[in-house]
Formats: structure tokens, C-alpha cells, sequence
């Protein structure tokens, strides 16, 4: 089986720039039973659209079905799994017991993944998931390589899909109280706030003082980021999870914007084609993103946490989202200012590449010249040598400025 590379999509606009840059398979979720409630998401119509524009590309598309459910769930859960499997969907991402059961009772022909969140750590967890039909395990975020190599051996049936990049969650498979303990939001049910991405203080009650005032103890003038993890990059690692059994690569990142989306895929792809690596690894720094980790994949890490801060930035601006060219113009969408001797940078999935020009001309969407591109989303055309393509993007460089 060709390892696959399983790409989030929170919207449909993201969908489109997932398979636009190669992605194999899409993953991504309705309006409700999904752990991402706070992304866009997908209306039905949407769903029925993107499984049948994907499968004319011969790509998949697999729905996430994978809050812990509730008995008052089940009744709306039997329809929209119906509804699921008519439309042709590729597999659905189920954390839920329940839920599983419920689709062998009245969605039969449905092929069920495993999701990450169902804490599938060991070989005889997988046998078990197997003799309930289902087809997939997203694997646990924890689990060592060597750990992988074991429950591939021992139940070689079983696809295995891994994470290979993206945020991390300071709990274990993603089973946090966390955000509804702060803020009245389930996790576990879609609504995580984040707030381990928030930066905290630890006071110490000083006695001595009128009133008993608080002292902060902090681990610098920022504040303290004690529960942030670091995120996941394993794109050196490749070939050691084709290795030990794992046959789909998966990209987290439903809430994240279709440009991220559009560097992380590009960089994968390309690195999986046996393109210049150092170049791809490059590319996982143009985006905005936390300290780099390879998490769990020799064993036991203690470095796993981003203390410094919440988020660094990346080393390019996201400036347009390119809508067509034809070699001497292309039409853009802005998204970030840009001015008339601007040095622009390309990003595409084809031999536009990291191609760059200046822009010397720029022609508004009420046909007048002018220098200096400052409508958000305003559209304009401007010179460019190169062909473009629509869900290209157009970035510049940031360090050094």
C-alpha cells in the first residue's frame, strides 16, 4: 500500500488548498459531533461536494465522527452516519465505543478509523479494535517507534496512520479537563478553549505583607508557559514509520489558515517524492509554529514542553492568494500590505516553487495604477513572469527586515 498523506481541512476553501498542494487524503468535520467545533466545518451540501470533487481525483476524504457521545447524541448520530455512508465517504474518525456500535447496527458499508483520542497504545488494543471491524488506528501521540514496529507485526491487517506534524497536547492522546475546568468548555466534546497554550503565573503568598500580598514567581519577565507543548515534526523520520508498518501521514491543523496548511503539505509531499530535503525541512520554518519536536518517537522525553512562549512567528509573511496568471500578470487576493518594489516569493506545488520577483506594477480592482496594495482581501493584478495558478500564494520574507 502507498503511504499516504492525510492533510486537515477546517473549511472548504482549506480542502481545496490540501489537494492542491498533494495531499492524498482530507480529513475534516460537520457542523457537530466533531472535536474541532470552533473551525468552520462543513455543511452537509459541503461534505457531499468535496467527497465528490475529491474521488474525481482519485484522493479521499475522511470525516471526523469523534466527540465522546452522550445518550441524547444517538438519535441525530444514526441519520447523519446514514447520510455519511450514501455520500460515499471514505472512513469515519470515531474515539466513541458507542459510536463505533452504532455504526455497525445502521451504517454498515462505513469503514471506521480509530481516532488518536481512543488511546491505542498497545498491540493487544489493536487485535481488539480489529474484532470490532474496525479498519484503522490512528495511533496514540505517545508511542515509540519500536512500539509500532510490534503492533504492526502482531496484527499486520490493521492500517496504521501516525501524526507526523502540528500542535501537541499536553495530555495523554488529547484527554483533557482542562479547558472545562477553566472555562466550561468541553474538549472532549469539541469546545477546548486552548488554554494550555495560555501563559500562566505561580504566586506565593508573602505573610509578611499589609493585606498579604502576592509575589510572582515566574520563570521570566514573560510569564510562564507550563502546559504549551511543543510541536511535532517528524520529517526526518519518514521512512523509519513507513518502516515499522504506518501507511498514512497525518498533518494536524484544522484550525489552522490555508497557507499554513498549503507550506506543511507542500514540504511533506515534496519530501516524500525524494525532493531536496533540505529544502522541505526549511519550509517547516516559514510558518508560524512552537519549538520543534520528534516527541515520543525514540522513547521517554521530558523535553517536550514550549516554555518560552505561546507561538513563534515564521520566517515569511503570507501576502496573496494568488486567483490566476498567464505570465505577466497574475490576480491576486491580498492578505497581508504590500508596496511596488516588494520582492515576493512563490509558493506552489509545481515548478513555480520558491521562484521570486519584484513587483513593479500593481493595477487595482477599479483599473488604476497604484503603488501600494492595502486592502484587506482587496483584489489586484500584478506583474509577474511567471504562470501562476489559482491556490497558489504569494509570500515575503521576514527575517533580516
Amino acid at each position: 500500500m502507498k503511504t499516504e498523506l492525510l492533510a486537515p481541512a477546517g473549511n472548504y476553501t482549506k480542502f481545496l488548498t490540501a489537494l492542491h498542494f498533494g495531499a492524498d487524503a482530507v480529513y475534516l468535520g460537520g457542523k457537530a459531533f466533531s472535536l474541532r467545533t470552533f473551525a468552520d466545518n462543513f455543511t452537509f451540501e459541503e461534505l457531499s461536494s468535496a467527497v465528490s470533487f475529491a474521488h474525481l481525483q482519485g484522493k479521499k476524504v475522511y470525516v471526523t465522527v469523534n466527540i465522546y457521545a452522550r445518550n441524547a447524541d444517538f438519535v441525530a448520530l444514526t441519520d447523519y452516519l446514514q447520510e455519511l455512508e450514501r455520500i460515499g465517504v471514505d472512513g469515519v474518525i470515531v474515539s466513541d465505543p458507542g459510536i463505533v456500535y452504532l455504526i455497525k447496527k445502521v451504517a454498515q458499508k462505513l469503514c471506521i478509523h480509530l481516532s488518536t483520542q481512543a488511546n491505542t497504545t498497545n498491540k493487544y488494543a489493536v487485535a481488539f479494535w480489529a474484532e470490532q471491524g474496525v479498519s484503522r488506528i490512528v495511533l496514540a501521540r505517545e508511542l515509540p517507534l519500536k512500539d509500532i514496529a510490534e503492533i504492526h507485526e502482531t496484527v499486520p491487517n490493521m492500517e496504521l496512520e501516525a501524526f507526523v506534524h502540528g500542535a501537541m497536547c499536553i495530555s495523554y492522546s488529547g484527554r483533557c479537563l482542562l479547558s472545562d475546568y477553566l472555562d466550561g468548555r468541553s474538549s472532549n466534546r469539541g469546545a477546548c478553549v486552548q488554554s494550555c497554550r495560555w501563559k500562566y503565573e505561580v504566586r506565593a503568598l508573602d505573610n509578611g505583607k499589609e493585606n498579604g500580598a502576592w509575589l510572582p514567581v515566574e520563570e521570566d519577565g514573560k510569564g510562564t508557559y507550563i502546559f504549551n507543548s511543543k510541536d511535532l515534526n517528524m520529517l526526518s523520520r519518514l521512512k523509519e514509520l513507513e518502516d515499522v508498518g504506518v501507511c498514512s501521514f497525518k498533518i494536524e491543523g484544522r484550525m489552522k489558515s490555508a497557507y499554513y496548511l498549503a507550506t506543511v503539505v507542500n514540504a511533506y509531499k515534496r519530501a516524500m517524492r525524494g525532493e531536496d530535503f533540505a529544502v522541505s525541512e526549511r519550509e517547516l520554518f516559514c510558518v508560524a509554529h512552537r519549538a520543534y519536536t520528534q516527541a515520543y518517537a525514540d522513547g521517554e522525553n521530558a523535553h517536550t514542553v514550549n516554555y518560552t512562549d505561546s507561538q513563534s512567528r515564521g520566517e515569511y509573511v503570507y501576502i496573496a492568494d494568488v486567483l490566476s496568471g498567464d505570465g505577466e500578470y497574475a490576480s491576486v487576493e491580498m492578505r497581508n500590505r504590500f508596496k511596488t518594489g516588494d520582492k515576493l516569493e512563490v509558493l506552489s506545488a509545481d515548478g513555480n516553487f520558491r521562484k521570486e520577483f519584484t513587483v513593479e506594477e500593481i493595477i487595482g480592482a477599479d483599473g488604476n495604477l497604484t503603488t501600494d496594495a492595502k486592502l484587506v482581501q482587496g483584489v489586484y493584478r500584478i506583474s509577474c513572469p511567471y504562470t501562476l495558478k489559482k491556490g497558489d500564494f504569494l509570500r515575503r520574507k521576514t527575517v533580516g527586515e
